[in-house]
């Protein structure tokens, strides 16, 4: 699985909102400022290229899905993320955005709570 530009990230974040959709589908989810509808249909063209996305032809525009999960997606890359920049240690991840207030005492026990209770 080949490491997505941001524009590409962009791009399957609506594709995996929208679940099945057309170029104008997508582009009405995008965040602003939004690429001009052409540059979004050629970064919709290289996902299908990369193997992200699959397409279905319906008279002149195709309609397209995701072929890769969302979370099959985030869990590849999380673990490269966390490899790289936490020494493969999600207690450094998380330790990182403690001191950096970027998280609070009442997410890190929803959090602890998870980890304790995983199938809820």
């Amino acid at each position: 699985m080949e490491k997505l530009t941001l524009q590409e990230e962009e791009a399957m974040l609506a594709v995996w909102q929208i679940k099945k959709g057309f170029i104008k589908d997508f582009m009405e989810v995008l965040p602003e400022p939004k690429p001009p509808y052409t540059t979004l249909a050629s970064t919709v063209k290289n996902l299908e290229r990369k193997g992200y996305l699959i397409s279905e032809r319906f008279a002149n525009a195709n309609r397209y899905s995701a072929k890769v999960k969302e979370a099959d997606y985030k869990k590849r890359f999380m673990s490269g993320f966390v490899d790289n920049y936490f020494k493969s240690s999600y207690k450094e991840l998380v330790a990182f955005f403690a001191k950096d207030k970027k998280i609070s005492a009442a997410e890190l026990k929803e959090i602890i709570n998870l980890i304790e209770n995983p199938e809820k």
